[in-house]
């Protein structure tokens, strides 16, 4: 559903007047918008501040091409663009029909018959694609549109001539991790085979209502898609050995989507004839109400009368340039995945308004047991997951455009960015959030020799925005997008920085890089030490996650070899006390909140060990008590260690001597998740299994009480408001903590 305009939209582009928002992006704006005579169309704009980049605008005109070439028939057809006006555009065909996930969400898994014509149908798109050597990349059921006549494919963000690697790189995997290729998640070549593999996924979700391979962390995904077999369970059985054959790991036993289509549907019939009732009438509505909408603009907000020039502006991460630029999508609002904004949505409260353009629909309200939720969307650079805070009263994280806080309590957006700030350059110390800025002018001028000064700034905890920075190093340079704040405790902020070019193909071998430690109220700098080189080309950040304890600085260090390394220093000094490599832990899964105590560093991905602060040896650990036992991230609360471990459980370990101290029972830990460490309230422990997270009670019996539907696979405890606030699946929501 459409927004109303907002104060500094246009009133025309080109020959269009903008109607409603359908929107808004990190890259760009989607509007309905009509023409003098009354025509209604979808028109996709980029943001004035990147239009002068020349990659973007290389990426928007290969979106306006692969449109073109798809067609009205199969896409929404381009009548009118403009990729050379000063603010590029292109107008396309309003489609008329929900998005599969949509349609899938109202009328649920779809009959065979239906998901025989849509297959047959999407063959034919991608044939006409494929006709042109071009490949979309992106096939989901988000941009995938439904109407009376046949399927429309959309969003070309990401498509390409096939064999083209001009804008891609190897080693980088580009698109929807639910829905790639394995080639295309190892990085690899996606060639118009990994389309068909693409499209097996959306006839599976589209028979079944879940991915061919599940839900989850994107590098749980990547994994499984590479490596994982299928889940067919609910396809209908005459369709498992067609769409088994198109999953094919080698992409060279795939069938061409001529050989798919023959196999799914004969052509008969129309292509209504094949739909449920619920989603024809669905269809029928939008029609009708898209007549319906009348131009609204907001006014703009009491602060746009002020002049002041800001003195720190955002600047795009090199990730950004790379993966939006230079080899992924060009993230107009509206196309596809990171396109998002935020968007109250409370139990109470209206339906929002939609925040994607017609290839990137608004989320349906899931029906979980939530105090409240909110759609939110990727981080703008999404190599990082984003991270919950809790910042007094709030619950910070990165999401949709930028920085977003949220008021624990009632769900109440209390602000949120358009910034683009990086997860990696924000710590809190619970009580202020800090975060890194560039300096003003640095946005258009990031390869400026001698760079510009890195600055740290605290941010208004009302309005979201950075105040005057405290600290300014002019020995740094600050447009780096590796620059990290590692964490900020007891009035000093940790940074890793880095002086020498800028770069948007990752670590230069000529950059130098150090950790420092910088004292907030007086911005001095109170130590240095230099960090290892990092391997040109790398785009691995230096921290994983980092904690002060007393005068010791914990982190958890990826090095050049991809190996995790605990490295404690002195936090008065910066010198290393010990360090050692935890074997078996992978970086992406030690992106968690560090479990320690005043005494040791616990660690799980594999056995779980205690590792002595005071020199960095195994206090004990489960290998000997319990031989191949895997466990999850730990927790520590009262002198306990609580984990989960796989196939048992929740258990709890005394801090000192590893002896267990509780279990739970019952058989329904069979299915604890292990990648999330469990959330501790006063009566009751939690712990996602499967889409629901359980209530453990702390009584004898141990056993799960209570569930609540999810689609979280990040989970804190905000205290102060009694609640479990949960982020996933593109939704922050927070439910009870007892």
């Amino acid at each position: 559903m459409p927004s109303p305009l907002t104060h500094d939209d246009p009133e025309t582009i080109g020959p269009y007047r903008p109607v409603a928002r359908l929107g808004s992006g990190g890259m760009g704006t989607v509007y309905l918008a009509r023409t003098a005579g009354g025509r209604t169309v979808a028109l996709k704009t980029m943001h004035a501040r990147i239009a002068s980049d020349p990659a973007f605008r290389t990426r928007f005109r290969l979106e306006t091409d692969a449109a073109r070439v798809v067609g009205e028939r199969y896409g929404a057809g381009v009548v009118d663009a403009d990729p050379r006006a000063e603010t590029p555009w292109f107008a396309s065909e309003y489609v008329l029909g929900p998005p599969l996930d949509e349609a899938v969400e109202l009328c649920g898994p779809l009959p065979e018959e239906s998901v025989r014509a849509l297959g047959a149908a999407l063959c034919g798109a991608l044939g006409q694609l494929h006709g042109s050597d071009v490949v979309h990349r992106d096939l989901k059921p988000s941009n995938i549109l439904v109407t009376a006549y046949g399927p429309k494919v959309i969003d070309f963000g990401i498509a390409r001539a096939a064999g083209d690697d001009r804008l891609t790189r190897i080693g980088v995997a580009v698109g929807t991790p639910a829905f790639m290729s394995p080639e295309q998640a190892g990085g690899q070549e996606h060639s118009t085979a990994g389309d068909v593999f693409a499209l097996a996924g959306v006839l599976v979700f589209a028979a079944t209502g879940h991915p061919p391979f599940g839900h989850g962390q994107s590098a749980d995904l990547l994994y499984r898609v590479q490596y994982g077999e299928p889940d067919l369970s609910g396809v209908p059985c005459s369709l498992v050995p067609v769409l088994a054959q198109c999953l094919d790991k080698n992409p060279f036993r795939r069938p061409t989507t001529s050989q798919l289509s023959a196999g799914l549907h004969d052509g008969s019939g129309e292509f209504a004839d094949h739909l449920p009732d619920a989603l024809l009438a669905d269809i029928a509505r939008r029609a009708t109400e898209v007549w319906q909408i009348t131009p609204q603009r907001l006014p703009a907000p009491p602060e746009e009368a002020e002049t002041a020039t800001p003195t720190a502006t955002a600047q795009p991460s090199r990730r950004r340039l790379l993966i939006t630029g230079g080899a992924a999508a060009l993230a107009v609002a509206g196309a596809g995945a990171g396109a998002w904004a935020w968007r109250e949505r409370t139990g109470a409260g209206p339906t929002p308004q939609p925040t994607g353009g017609t290839s990137a629909s608004q989320l349906p309200r899931r029906k979980l047991d939530s105090v409240w939720q909110i759609q939110v969307g990727d981080p703008p650079d999404d190599t990082v997951p984003a991270q919950l805070h809790v910042v007094n009263n709030l619950v910070t994280l990165v999401a949709g455009t930028g920085l977003g806080g949220v008021v624990a309590e009632t769900g109440h957006i209390q602000f949120a960015s358009d910034q683009m700030e990086n997860t990696w350059q924000v710590a809190t110390d619970g009580r202020r959030l800090i975060r890194l800025v560039q300096a003003e002018g640095s946005e258009n001028n990031a390869a400026k020799p001698g760079g510009f000064p890195l600055l740290l700034a605290s941010v208004d905890l009302l309005s979201g925005k950075a105040v005057e920075p405290f600290a300014e190093f002019t020995d740094y340079n600050g447009v780096l997008s590796e620059n990290q704040l590692v964490c900020t405790a007891d009035g000093v902020a940790y940074v890793a920085a880095g002086r020498g070019k800028f770069s948007i193909k990752g670590f230069l071998a000529s950059q130098s890089w150090s950790l420092f430690a910088v004292d907030v109220s007086s911005g001095k700098r109170l130590w240095t030490e230099p960090l290892p080189a990092r391997r040109q080309g790398s785009v691995r950040l230096y921290f994983l996650s980092a904690v002060v304890v007393g005068h010791r600085l914990v982190t958890l260090q990826e090095g050049n070899d991809g190996t995790v390394r605990a490295v404690v220093r002195d936090a008065r000094t910066g010198t290393v006390r010990w360090e050692r490599q935890l074997d078996g832990v992978a970086p992406d899964r030690a992106r968690q909140p560090l479990a320690v105590d005043d005494d040791h560093l616990y660690v799980g991905s594999g056995p779980l060990r205690a590792l002595r602060l005071s020199d960095g040896k195994v206090a004990w650990d489960t290998a000997g008590k319990s031989p191949g036992a895997v466990y999850g991230p730990p927790v520590v609360k009262d002198d306990v260690v609580y984990v989960a471990q796989k196939g048992h459980g929740l258990v709890g370990f005394s801090g000192d001597r590893g002896l267990v101290m509780w279990k739970e029972e019952g058989g329904e830990g069979a299915k604890a998740d292990i990648t999330a460490a469990p959330v501790i309230g006063s009566d009751y422990m939690y712990n996602k299994r499967g889409s629901e997270l359980w209530a453990i009670a702390w009584n004898s019996t141990g056993a799960p009480v209570r569930s609540f539907k999810t689609t979280g696979d990040r989970f804190i405890a905000h205290e102060q408001s009694e609640l479990v606030i949960a982020l996933g699946g593109r939704f922050l929501a927070a439910f009870p903590l007892q």
